[in-house]
């Protein structure tokens, strides 16, 4: 199986990695950090996993990307940006870049490189619940999520005939570097957990939205039911 990771020094994705290369995968890293990359790499390859690396800011070059990855079975998006609250609604140059890093850069690369899978492959695309309902401390961060969302429904839909999966997998809060400033609650999950439940709708041969751990469906449910009155009075 050849897996391509796009993003592949987010701890989610490095735990979906240390999976496939238990099974003896061909990996594919992608990331712009060079000595991260590399030491992703290593962990993986004594995992049992043949192991390719390129360097690449995912934002830019996505043609000559997709031009040397070929057609892998298993494409994970992970690359994402999160930041902090201080910058994400107030700092416009900020947004436009987590605008840019989130939505416009994974449209223009799964636009190029969906057409390309074979029939059984499957592309699963790191989203989030928070782009289930707009929140004012994620309000960007959510819109990008938001928009990604509705770019892998109809991306599910157009490549169903082709036989390609699009997994749009919406985690809630995990206890990753991307976290780190955010207090922790027993609603955060491990990077280990999701990643293996990456792996396990992947392997499922399901499409559609999976949710991370489980029960943040019915935590979201709630959240998309209350009253826009009740909401905007919230602060959470």
């Amino acid at each position: 199986m050849k897996v391509l990771v796009l993003g592949a020094t987010s701890g989610i994705a490095q735990a979906a990695a240390r999976v496939w290369a238990e099974r003896g995968a061909e990996i594919q890293l992608v990331g712009r950090d060079a000595g991260k990359v590399s030491a992703v790499a290593d962990d993986l390859r004594t995992r049992g996993a043949q192991v390719e690396t390129l360097v690449q800011d995912l934002n830019d070059g996505q043609a000559e990307l997709v031009e040397r990855v070929g057609a892998p079975d298993v494409v994970l998006l992970a690359h994402g940006l999160f930041g902090t609250p201080q910058r994400r609604d107030t700092d416009p140059d900020f947004a436009e870049l987590l605008l840019r890093t989130n939505l416009i850069g994974p449209v223009r690369l799964l636009t190029l490189l969906a057409p390309r899978l074979q029939r059984g492959a499957c592309i699963a695309a790191i989203s989030s619940v928070a782009g289930d309902r707009g929140r004012a401390k994620v309000g960007v961060y959510g819109a990008s999520k938001a928009g990604l969302d509705s770019f892998l429904s109809a991306l599910r839909q157009r490549m169903q005939p082709a036989g390609v999966r699009v997994l749009a997998i919406k985690p809630g809060f995990v206890d990753t570097p991307m976290t780190a400033g955010l207090p922790k609650s027993p609603l955060f999950a491990s990077a280990a957990q999701v990643g293996g439940g990456i792996v396990r709708a992947v392997d499922s041969g399901r499409d559609g939205i999976v949710y991370l751990p489980w029960w943040w469906r019915f935590i979201m449910l709630v959240i998309r039911s209350v009253p826009e009155r009740l909401f905007k009075r919230l602060t959470f």
